[in-house]
């Protein structure tokens, strides 16, 4: 199926549609996977347009049709990561927010439910994570995977998503108080 054909933006998946405001549009779900050592496991991407622009960000990805955002967030992990995990080892969503970014030349808006999860198992997983999964596009843009420990975090000076994330982690850790917390709609710093 093509980008014409679905509707959705040159570059684009077929999940992408316009938006009410015009905008290529999109649901998402997304993992903070903390592992036994309160590692936090995120994504560094780039700017197809602007190479040196790098950020780091939550596991996820769009929800397929007919798929609801827990099972898009344990397939996106499963894509993105090669690390398996049952539905049902997700918490919340704890947050979510609107997200409005850059993709292929595109000014997009994903709305996001991010959960929770734990990886009980003493060890690295380094060795465990594979970018098998990896679409065509997220071979051209994603850079690499990694753990960061919380202080080490906290002193990058590349953006991170969620906003707030490494306090956001802190608080999680203390234990989740099932409130859904809204971020509202977040936007790179120079939009």
């Amino acid at each position: 199926m093509t980008a014409a054909s679905t509707g959705s933006p040159r570059g684009l998946g077929p999940d992408w549609v316009p938006g009410l405001d015009g905008m290529p549009f999109r649901r998402a779900a997304r993992v903070i996977l903390v592992d036994a050592s309160d590692r936090v496991l995120l994504m560094r991407g780039h700017d197809v347009d602007e190479p040196s622009r790098t950020w780091w960000f939550t596991i996820g990805g769009g929800i397929d049709a007919g798929e609801d955002a827990r099972s898009a967030a344990v397939r996106e992990l499963r894509e993105e990561t090669g690390l398996e995990l049952d539905v049902a080892s997700l918490v919340g969503p704890v947050v979510t927010r609107s997200a409005v970014f850059d993709f292929f030349a595109v000014t997009c808006r994903q709305d996001e439910q991010i959960f929770l999860a734990r990886l009980d198992a003493h060890g690295t997983h380094e060795d465990s994570l594979s970018r098998d999964g990896w679409t065509e596009v997220e071979r051209r843009i994603l850079d690499e995977l990694r753990w960061w420990p919380l202080d080490a975090l906290a002193d990058v000076t590349e953006e991170v998503y969620p906003e707030g994330l490494v306090d956001l982690v802190r608080d999680l850790l203390a234990g989740w108080d099932g409130v859904t917390r809204h971020l509202g709609t977040q936007e790179p710093a120079d939009r």
